[in-house]
C-alpha cells in the first residue's frame, strides 16, 4: 500500500528532496524509446505491483513499486528508467534494504547494484520507493506529462499522458516499447471522494482517512498505454455481445452534467466494436473492457481506458472521429505494438486508415473517398516513413528532427490504400491479422499481444501476395519523394512511365479510363501504352487505388503555404 514519503537520509544521498532540489531534466529522461541498457536485454518484465498516492493540492506523488523480473542471462544489477525529479526514498530487492551506494540515477535511468550476482533463471523482486513533482504538461496531449486540471466546479481533474516522454514520468519502467511487463497491479490513491479510473479490470475501492485507493489490474500493458484518469467521475456501464461469443464490459467514465453526451458516445460504442471485429478480428482485451474516460486534453491510446476529450463533437460523416481513432489502437499499438519507434507508421498508418473504411461501411463511397482525399492534401513527404535504423519517439514525430511527423499517419493510411488494391482484400486483411494476432484465424483466449516490425509486415504482406512486394515498400516506406507517372501522347497512343526520384523499378500497374473503356496495364517494367482515340476522356487511375506525386496537389500546397508564411509575418 501506498505510504506518505519522505525525504530519508537514502534520499537525500541519492536525489535530495523534491521540494529543495530539482535535477534538471535530461534529454535522456524526456525521451522514450531510448536503446535498452544490457541488464534490460538480459531479463523478462514479468509483474509490476504499482501504488501511487496522488496529491492533486501539491501537485505531488509518492510511489511504492514492486517490479519482478525473471533472469534471462546473468546479471548484477537492475535498470529501469525513471525520471531523476522523482528522488528515490529507499529500495530493496528481495525484502534485503539497498544501501544509497548501490542506487544511481545518472541521467534518468535509475541503477540498482544487486546484493549478489544473480544467475540465469533467477527471479527477483525489486521495490523502489519514491515520491516527487512529476512533470507538467505544456501541451497535452503532444507534449507529456501531467495535467493538473479542474472541473467546472472547481474539483481536482487529474491525467497523464507520456507517450514522447515515457512511462518513467511517473513509475519505474523499462522505458522501450519492448519493455511491456507481462502484468501490472495499480493501487491508485486520491483524496475522497474522486475516482481513479484505471487500466484492465476493476479489483474494488478502499477509503480511509479521507483518501480512497482504487485497485487496478491489466496485462501486457504497453509502456506508453498505462495511465492515471482521475476526477469526480459518473459512470455508465453495458455489455456487449461479441460476434466470436465472448461478453465484453463497456464503460465510460464522464463529468456530472455532461450525462446525454456521454450516453450518446456511448452508443457509438458498439458500432465500432461490430466494424472492428468483422475488418479486423477479436477485441483484444474482451476480458478486461473496453473503456473511454473524459480528460482536459484531446486523447490518447491508454490500453483499456482510453482517453477523450474532444468535446463530444461528431464529425460532418456522423461520428465521433476521436474515439474510434483511439479505440483503433487497442488492435494498432497495444495489442500489436511496434518493436521499435521507427515502426510507429504500423500504429497510426492502420489506425488511420481504419477511418475511411468505417465511413465506407457506415457511409457509403462518397465519405469514404472524401475522407481518404483529405488525407492525400496533408503529405509532407519531407522524410522516409521508415528510416530503417533505430529512433526514439521524438525522432519520428518531429519534422524539425529529420522525422516523417504526419506521414506516418496519412501517408502511412494511403501507403496501406495502395497496397491493398494492389493484392486484394482476402491477402491485405488475411496479413494484417496475422501481425495483429500472430494467426489470420483469431479467437478470443487463443492469442498474445505481440510486437510486431517493418519487417514483419513486409514479410507477411509477401506471403499472403504470394509475390516479392520489396519493390512497393521501398519506394512507398524507405524513400520520402513520391512516384511520378510521366505521361506522353503522341497521335493515337498514350505512353505511361513511373520514375522514382531514387531511381529502382516501380511495376504499379494502373487502371486507365478512355470514354467509358476501363483498361489495365500491368506495366511490369514500369512501362505501359494504350491506344487514346482523337479527343477521348481520359481517366488514369479513376478509382483513386494509387498514391502518386499529382502537380494540381503540390501547386495547391504550395499556394497554402505561402498564405501561412504571410499570416504569421
Amino acid at each position: 500500500m501506498i505510504r506518505a514519503s519522505s525525504c530519508i537520509a537514502a534520499a537525500a544521498l541519492v536525489a535530495g528532496c523534491a521540494a529543495t532540489q530539482q535535477a534538471p531534466r535530461t534529454e535522456f529522461s524526456l525521451s522514450s524509446g531510448n536503446a535498452m541498457a544490457p541488464e534490460q536485454l538480459a531479463v523478462s518484465f514479468e509483474k509490476a505491483d504499482l501504488a501511487l498516492r496522488v496529491d492533486p493540492a501539491s501537485r505531488s506523488i509518492s510511489g511504492d513499486a514492486a517490479l519482478t523480473f525473471l533472469v534471462k542471462q546473468a546479471v548484477s544489477r537492475i535498470a529501469v528508467e525513471l525520471d531523476r525529479n522523482l528522488p528515490v526514498d529507499g529500495a530493496s530487492v528481495d525484502g534485503v534494504a539497498l544501501p544509497a551506494s548501490a542506487i544511481s540515477n545518472p541521467e534518468g535511468r535509475l541503477f540498482l547494484q544487486l546484493p549478489a550476482p544473480l544467475a540465469a533463471g533467477a527471479r527477483t523482486a525489486v521495490r523502489i520507493r519514491y515520491h516527487g513533482t512529476p512533470l507538467v504538461a505544456k501541451r497535452a496531449p503532444w507534449d507529456g506529462g501531467f495535467t493538473w486540471s479542474k472541473t467546472a466546479d472547481g474539483q481536482p481533474w487529474v491525467a497523464t499522458t507520456v507517450e514522447g516522454e515515457g512511462c518513467d514520468m511517473f513509475w519505474p519502467c523499462i522505458d522501450h516499447p519492448m519493455g511491456k511487463p507481462k502484468a501490472i497491479d495499480l493501487h491508485i490513491t486520491v483524496p475522497a471522494p474522486l475516482v481513479a479510473a484505471g487500466n484492465g479490470v476493476a479489483l474494488g475501492m478502499d477509503e480511509k482517512d479521507g483518501w480512497r485507493t482504487y485497485h487496478w489490474r491489466a496485462k501486457n500493458p504497453s509502456t506508453y498505454g498505462v495511465s492515471l484518469n482521475i476526477g469526480p467521475y459518473e459512470m455508465l456501464a453495458a455489455d456487449y455481445a461479441s460476434k466470436y461469443g465472448n461478453t465484453i464490459p463497456l464503460r465510460m467514465w464522464y463529468l456530472k452534467g455532461h450525462d446525454k453526451q456521454a450516453q450518446g458516445l456511448f452508443q457509438e460504442f458498439a458500432p465500432m466494436l461490430d466494424f472492428f471485429e468483422n475488418r479486423i478480428g477479436p477485441y483484444p482485451f474482451g476480458d478486461e473492457k473496453m473503456g473511454v474516460v473524459e480528460t482536459p486534453h484531446l486523447g490518447m491510446e491508454h490500453q483499456t481506458i482510453n482517453a477523450y476529450g474532444n468535446g463530444y463533437v461528431k464529425s460532418s460523416y456522423g461520428y465521433d472521429w476521436l474515439l474510434h481513432h483511439e479505440l483503433s489502437h487497442e488492435w494498432f499499438g497495444n495489442q500489436m505494438t511496434n518493436a521499435d519507434w521507427d515502426d510507429m507508421w504500423l500504429h497510426e498508418g492502420f489506425g488511420s486508415y481504419m477511418q475511411p473504411l468505417y465511413l465506407q461501411s457506415m457511409r457509403g463511397e462518397m465519405e469514404f473517398q472524401a475522407e481518404l482525399f483529405k488525407f492525400r492534401t496533408l503529405l509532407s513527404n519531407k522524410a522516409a516513413v521508415v528510416s530503417g535504423k533505430s529512433r526514439s519517439e521524438e525522432a519520428v514525430y518531429d519534422e524539425r528532427r529529420g522525422g516523417p511527423g504526419l506521414d506516418i499517419y496519412y501517408k502511412g493510411a494511403l501507403i496501406l490504400h495502395t497496397l491493398r488494391g494492389l493484392i486484394g482484400d482476402a491477402a491485405f486483411f488475411g496479413a494484417t491479422r496475422r501481425m495483429v494476432y500472430g494467426t489470420d484465424q483469431p479467437q478470443p483466449g487463443h492469442f498474445q499481444p505481440r510486437w510486431s516490425s517493418t519487417k514483419e509486415f513486409i514479410r507477411l504482406a509477401n506471403e499472403a501476395s504470394g509475390r516479392d512486394l520489396g519493390w512497393f515498400f521501398d519506394a512507398y516506406l524507405y524513400h520520402p519523394a513520391l512516384p511520378v507517372l510521366v505521361e506522353e501522347r503522341s497521335g493515337d497512343t498514350l505512353k505511361l512511365a513511373w520514375k522514382l526520384k531514387d531511381g529502382g523499378a516501380f511495376p504499379m500497374p494502373l487502371e486507365v479510363r478512355v470514354n467509358d473503356r476501363l483498361e489495365t496495364l500491368p506495366m511490369r517494367d514500369g512501362h505501359g501504352e494504350l491506344s487514346v482515340p482523337p479527343h477521348a476522356l481520359v481517366t488514369i487511375d479513376p478509382h483513386s487505388r494509387v498514391l502518386r506525386q499529382e502537380d494540381h496537389i503540390d501547386v495547391w500546397k504550395a499556394i497554402e503555404d505561402e498564405k501561412k508564411k504571410k499570416a504569421r509575418k
